[in-house]
């Protein structure tokens, strides 16, 4: 169970020593979960030093950044969360729209970064990941292998990327400027849909003691950074823009699975405030709806299996998004002649249009999914659907051009503007979308069965384990005992006063 990030306590003392002496000479001081979640209680003299780094760069500091409240330059903090909350005009639903933007986090402009943190930590901390030692391999389809590899270069050690090989070009070139060794990106064959084949380059790497697999899809320091930083930070976006509307309910919070750990959010959102959760799939691969199989493009959202951080006995709906819609879209808000379109026969607000760049393919599948939520509970004013940009359209200009070669002729104008937005927003429809109930609940966890217990040699008592949601909320005390074991590491690095704080 170490290999799932359930420690909290050291498992080898000479490693943590090793760690902490690495720590020491790259100057790197460790924000806890809790910083991260609330990052007023982040030391003003950290905050005042941020103030002159760049938030590209492979800084120590730049680990303070990793949460949810960065302004748009990314160099101060905000109060709340940025977001963009879209219009009824847009939406065509009465129910409020909020998308948390994760293109305001550090270094790769999206916030599997913070996922990525939430995986290494625990690790570090408990003495099971030597930086001056071990490589890490960070398994992906996209966001979360980036981040691993930022993070890689701020403790000094070598990150391995794998990810599928028809994933966008953006992806590639930035790990081609961050990785120490460009033989650290891994290709695997194919494209969103072929999980199960970075599973077996990870069990391939695996076999190598100095390799450490930090897979995103099964670690619980996934889940728990989550539920405990983005949860919260949800929580508090919401007080926010209902300031002055003391009726509203948060009705809906929606996720794409992916690796799962963002849906964590919700386990928090549901605590607080009843909040209904949300999964989301490619319609063209719908393996939680139908257990089904297929090929698509929404990059970053993973499919063909069940991860097993998903608490999917806590999740109330299904939603499948296509790609066919998501890849249009990505079009009509990020050229000249659908910006145009939406202003001068929609009627946008310009600003709003211009803030659409902000969404990336998955944001655009959380989005889509957020209408057809609405859509089906018959939501109205006082109902608001939060959900997250993962990351935004400049990480998939690439694809853009691809979309416009392939399906409008390589020519976008007005008609196919028009197209766009009658087939794939105004015509969203509550189709691939199930109410999940008991059985439903139960299909799908089963499913995982032969992922984890078959595949992975989970032992079949810790896989049935996470049925009860006493499980999950027992997870919880793992976050102040691993924020305690950082506070310790940091006292001894002496890191803080090497950065003058």
């Amino acid at each position: 169970m170490a290999r799932l990030g359930l420690e909290r306590n050291v498992v080898d003392q000479r490693v943590l020593d090793r760690t902490i002496t690495r720590l020491a000479e790259e100057s790197v001081l460790l924000p806890t979960l809790g910083q991260l979640a609330d990052p007023a209680t982040i030391p003003a003299g950290v905050r005042q030093r941020l103030v002159d780094i760049d938030p590209d760069v492979a800084n120590p500091l730049n680990l303070y950044r990793v949460h949810w409240f960065n302004d748009a330059a990314r160099r101060g903090f905000t109060d709340v969360p940025a977001y963009v909350e879209l219009p009824s005009e847009l939406t065509g639903v009465k129910a409020r729209i909020v998308l948390a933007l994760g293109n305001r986090f550090p270094m790769i402009r999206a916030h599997k970064v913070l996922a990525a943190y939430g995986c290494l930590v625990p690790r570090l901390v408990t003495g099971q990941f030597d930086p001056g030692h071990h490589k890490a391999v960070w398994p992906s389809t996209g966001n979360y292998c980036r981040g691993g590899v930022a993070i890689s270069r701020i403790l000094g050690c070598r990150g391995v990327a794998v990810l599928p090989e028809n994933m966008s070009r953006e992806r590639f070139d930035w790990l081609d400027q961050w990785v120490i060794d460009r033989s650290d990106v891994i290709k695997t064959p194919g494209s969103e849909s072929n999980v199960k084949e970075i599973y077996d380059e990870c069990a391939r790497l695996d076999r190598d003691a100095d390799n450490i697999i930090f897979n995103q899809f099964c670690e619980f320091g996934n889940y728990l950074v989550h539920r405990s930083c983005t949860g919260a930070a949800l929580d508090k976006l919401f007080e926010a823009i209902t300031r002055d509307r003391p009726g509203s309910k948060l009705a809906a919070f929606v996720s794409a699975s992916g690796s799962s750990g963002t849906l964590a959010a919700g386990d928090h959102l549901k605590e607080r405030r009843g909040t209904k959760i949300v999964a989301v799939e490619a319609s063209e691969c719908p393996t939680l709806l139908e257990n089904g199989f297929g090929e698509h493009n929404i990059q970053g959202i993973g499919d063909k299996h069940v991860p097993y951080i998903h608490n999917v006995m806590n999740t109330d709906l299904v939603a499948g998004v296509s790609d066919t819609d998501t890849d249009r879209l990505i079009v009509l808000f990020n050229t000249e002649v659908g910006r145009t379109y939406l202003v001068e026969r929609r009627g946008l607000d310009p600003q709003l249009v211009a803030d659409l760049s902000n969404l990336g393919l998955s944001s655009l599948c959380n989005m889509l999914a957020a209408i057809k939520t609405a859509k089906y509970f018959d939501m109205g004013p006082d109902d608001v659907i939060v959900t997250v940009a993962t990351d935004g359209a400049d990480m998939y200009l690439s694809e853009i051009d691809k979309v416009v070669k392939r399906d409008f002729g390589n020519r976008f104008d007005t008609v196919a503007a028009g197209e766009t937005w009658g087939r794939s927003l105004a015509a969203a429809s509550t189709s691939d979308l199930i109410e999940m109930t008991h059985v439903d609940r139960k299909r799908v966890f089963n499913l995982g069965y032969f992922t984890w217990v078959e595949q992975q040699g989970v032992a079949i008592e810790d896989f049935k384990a996470r049925m009860k949601q006493s499980f999950w909320d027992g997870l919880l005390d793992l976050v102040p005992a691993w924020d305690d074991m950082i506070a310790a590491v940091n006292a001894k690095s002496g890191a803080a006063a090497k950065l003058g704080l």
